[in-house]
């Protein structure tokens, strides 16, 4: 026959596996856990919604393009560093070209894309984001994004398309089959 040993030899004198002490330490430990876990989630549920909403909504992610002598700087929201290439359905896109760094990396991306546009205003085509796109393919909508740049590079499958944008209001449209990189739509 085998004699049970008791717990109390692991525990210390004052605390035992059940008493008020150890019950509080427990709750406690599982309210802080709970609480870094809502955090860790919380705050993986609002990364995808600042990634969507694009780079021109990341608090303080002001680039060097209100330091940069681009046409129509003050006219231009804040944009992060980094273009992202976004996908919806067959067609992807990225936008972006304020600052002389972004034109760059635009241009070594462009051969990767079959469509360019850019998006001015006034005589002296000054460069604005913040522009509504809607690509349409023989009447259906293929593609919905808001530009946050001058500049978008659009891969999409090959055919003709019509690129409807709306900017403060005003809408533009412009035909384009695809190898045209430099269309362009001035308000």
């Amino acid at each position: 026959m085998i004699r049970q040993q008791s717990f109390s030899r692991y525990l210390s004198s004052n605390r035992t596996l059940f008493s008020r002490r150890a019950s509080n330490t427990r709750r406690r430990r599982i309210a802080v856990a709970t609480l870094v876990g809502a955090t860790v989630l919380l705050a993986a549920a609002l990364q995808p919604a600042k990634a969507a909403e694009g780079p021109a909504s990341v608090p303080g992610a002001a680039s060097a393009a209100s330091a940069a002598p681009a046409p129509a700087a003050a006219n231009t929201p804040a944009v992060a560093e980094e273009m992202v290439i976004r996908t919806m359905g067959p067609v992807s896109y990225v936008c972006g070209g304020i600052a002389e760094d972004q034109r760059a990396k635009l241009a070594e991306k462009e051969k990767n894309f079959n469509i360019g546009i850019l998006f001015s205003q006034g005589a002296n085509s000054e460069f604005i984001a913040d522009v509504d796109v809607k690509l349409t393919r023989d009447g259906q909508t293929v593609a919905e994004f808001r530009a946050g740049g001058p500049r978008c590079l659009i891969r999409a499958p090959e055919g003709s398309y019509n690129i409807e944008a709306r900017y403060k209001g005003q809408p533009k449209t412009i035909k384009v089959s695809t190898g045209t990189r430099n269309a362009q739509l001035r308000w």
